[in-house]
Formats: structure tokens, sequence, C-alpha cells
């Protein structure tokens, strides 16, 4: 069972959009926050899988984990300093 209640900066909840949209709303929410900050992504879009981990490693953000449980999906970035 995928637990989001751990102790996050920021929780977005996407698991009602479609792709594009988990991606576009976890990049703005990374906009607007410091380095150092984690943010928690739950989303259904298996799209997700393969955007969200390509984005990360676009910007220079660091992915902390990814988790699958019954179609949801959990990812936990960690911004970072240096991104592009």
């Amino acid at each position: 069972m995928i637990n989001s209640n751990q102790q996050y900066d920021v929780i977005l909840d996407a698991r009602e959009d479609r792709c594009p949209m988990p991606l576009l709303k976890a990049k703005l929410a990374l906009n607007k926050m410091v380095p150092g900050e984690q943010l928690c992504v739950t989303t259904c879009d298996s799209g997700s899988l393969k955007d969200i981990p390509q984005y990360v490693a676009f910007t220079g953000d660091t992915l902390l984990n990814v988790q699958e449980d019954e179609g949801v999906y959990l990812f936990v970035i960690q911004k970072n300093e240096k991104r592009v």
C-alpha cells in the first residue's frame, strides 16, 4: 500500500489527472519550491512512469523514490540547487 502521509514539503494528488497534467502540475510545484524540499506526487496515469523520471533527469533534480500499487504511482522528488 502506498503511503503518501509521510513528511514531505509538498504533496500533489494527481490521481484524477491524465497525461500530461501530472507532469505539468509536478513541474509547477517544483518551480515554487526551494532547493532541498521534497515533492510527493501520486497519479494513476501510467505515462507518468516515463514522463516524470525523464523530466527529473533533465532538470537535475533527484528522484528519491518510485512506487506502484494497484495502478497508483508515487514519486518522491527532491529539488536540487543546480537545475536546468
